[in-house]
């Protein structure tokens, strides 16, 4: 499941559902008490809660002789494009390009997803937990670097992610809608961005406003800035619609009060907030398998990629062996804000890095190029990308009949500055996500199963408790936090236990820990 908003291959996401019948906002009632399921039904790699993440990763040539005998190119890159780089790279080290000066190039290429190898590269990275220590960097999107460099330079030490990568792929951030809801506020005819959004936000009628009572509220799902590639775009593009601007966002801009209350009037509308996409679009599809889909979310901020992946009845955009895609019932369609939207620019860093030697750099810069080149980057159409070489014309699966356009998005918005980054994430992104918490992993059945395609490998229950147990260090002491379990029953309906009660987290911590760690899969629960 990547969902491969970034966080995806072999892991488990979380989602936050908001409690039913309380709004946050003016006049909506209390804050209300939020819940992350940690779903197991997705292989991805995820970032859990608040603004912690999980960490796995896969290589299959950990142990190739070729990591001793030649220069070798050690390449960490978001899941989304594991499979196809590391097809490249098999092809690359295979081919007469793998030498330099005589010796042969080795290229090694490893799932991390984007926020896990922000935070490696930013604390040092550990090669016993992380794998080898990465030449080239491909987090879904150029923003990363941005804050990888802020935080290293906050402390004194050089920027290591290049200001200028190349793009190996692009998607752009869209505003994915049921076709019927899109249609009802004017699709394909009246522009739409995140002002209609907001209006449907602060709507009392909802949907019935449109003439659709039976639709109920509208219904926003979002993602965790501070881990996902789609939820930081997200954030970032609500905050210039709400200024106006397309460049220049400053810091004295998201002070203003205005931008603070459009910030919060959209999360308001937030019913689902979760770490990675997929979260949404399985659950999406899921619920329009049963005809559910148009009460489950009204919008939720995906990528392009996304989009094409569920229409074409692969909403998480893998399939597994024998498994045949089935198109939903109710089909997405792509809205590109009118205000503007981010790229998902997947860049190359070439890392100048302490630890990356000037051969190795010089390797890597020739795998750039072979990724590049035309040939290549045609492939990069098979996974619902565009191409990251110019060059490369734009073609099928981007199209209108799997709810997307090519021709666009027309406006694109700056990525910020460093401080500007660092300050969307701290007021905005974890204010978005106040109140309290309770934070519930999935003991299904299901979790028992393998999360990776490795003997003796994690199961997916163990990478979520990692991902649990990460996050709770990320809470404030006097952040409310509880935790329960969820699994289902017979009839597939959802079954909670509050295994601890939420309350201030602080003396709590390692008591909390401790219970998840404790976790084990009800074998003889329905998934």
């Amino acid at each position: 499941m990547t969902l491969k908003d970034d966080l995806q291959t072999t892991g488990t996401p979380t989602t936050v559902t908001r409690a039913t019948g309380t709004r946050r906002g003016r006049g909506r009632g209390p804050r209300s008490t939020r819940t992350a399921v940690v779903l197991g039904a997705i292989a991805t790699t995820i970032a859990v809660i608040a603004t912690a993440c999980g960490n796995t990763e896969s290589s299959s040539n950990g142990t190739d002789p070729r990591r001793v005998d030649c220069t070798t190119v050690d390449v960490a890159v978001s899941p989304e494009k594991i499979d196809l780089l590391t097809e490249l790279a098999e092809t690359f080290n295979e081919s007469d390009r793998a030498s330099l000066d005589g010796k042969c190039v080795f290229v090694d290429v490893r799932s991390k997803s984007s926020g896990v190898a922000m935070s490696a590269l930013a604390e040092g990275w550990d090669e016993e937990q992380n794998g080898p220590s990465p030449t080239i960097w491909s987090p879904a999107s150029s923003s990363w670097g941005t804050i990888l460099n802020k935080r290293l330079t906050d402390r004194g030490e050089s920027a290591i992610a290049p200001e200028d990568p190349s793009s190996f792929m692009l998607t752009p951030l869209v505003i994915a809608m049921p076709e019927p809801m899109a249609k009802a506020i004017g699709y394909p005819d009246k522009p739409i961005g995140w002002a209609q959004i907001l209006e449907l936000a602060k709507s009392p009628e909802g949907w019935a406003a449109y003439g659709h009572p039976e639709w109920g509220p509208f219904r926003l799902g979002k993602t965790n800035p501070n881990y996902s590639t789609s939820g930081l775009s997200a954030l970032i593009a609500q905050t210039y619609a709400a200024t106006g601007k397309t460049s220049g966002l400053s810091s004295e801009d998201l002070a203003s009060p205005t931008v603070v209350q459009y910030g919060t009037d959209i999360e308001s509308a937030v019913v689902h907030y979760g770490d990675i996409t997929m979260t949404f679009l399985n659950n999406w599809y899921r619920a329009d398998r049963k005809g559910t889909g148009l009460t489950y979310a009204s919008a939720v901020a995906v990528e392009e990629k996304s989009v094409i992946d569920y229409n074409r009845g692969n909403p998480d955009g893998e399939l597994s062996q024998g498994e045949k895609p089935v198109k939903p019932r109710t089909p997405l369609v792509a809205i590109y804000p009118t205000e503007g939207t981010l790229y998902s620019d997947n860049p190359l860093f070439i890392l100048n890095a302490p630890w990356v030697s000037g051969a190795q750099k010089q390797a890597a810069a020739k795998f750039q190029e072979f990724v590049l080149q035309a040939d290549n980057q045609k492939k990069v159409l098979d996974y619902g990308f565009r191409p990251g070489n110019p060059k490369v014309k734009v073609g099928s699966p981007v199209v209108a009949a799997n709810g997307v356009d090519a021709n666009r998005p027309q406006t694109l918005l700056e990525v910020p500055s460093g401080d500007v980054m660092a300050g969307l994430r701290q007021r905005l992104g974890r204010s978005a996500q106040g109140g309290e918490e309770s934070c519930s992993c999935d003991v299904s059945g299901s979790m028992s199963e393998p999360a990776v395609k490795e003997p003796n490998g994690p199961t997916k229950l163990d990478l979520a408790k990692q991902a649990v147990i990460g996050g709770l260090d990320d809470f404030k002491a006097e952040d409310q936090v509880g935790i329960r379990t969820f699994t289902t029953d017979d009839d597939g309906k959802p079954v909670f236990e509050d295994i601890a009660p939420v309350a201030a987290i602080g003396p709590n911590r390692e008591a909390l820990k401790r219970k998840v760690d404790e976790l084990y899969p009800h074998e003889h629960s329905s998934t």
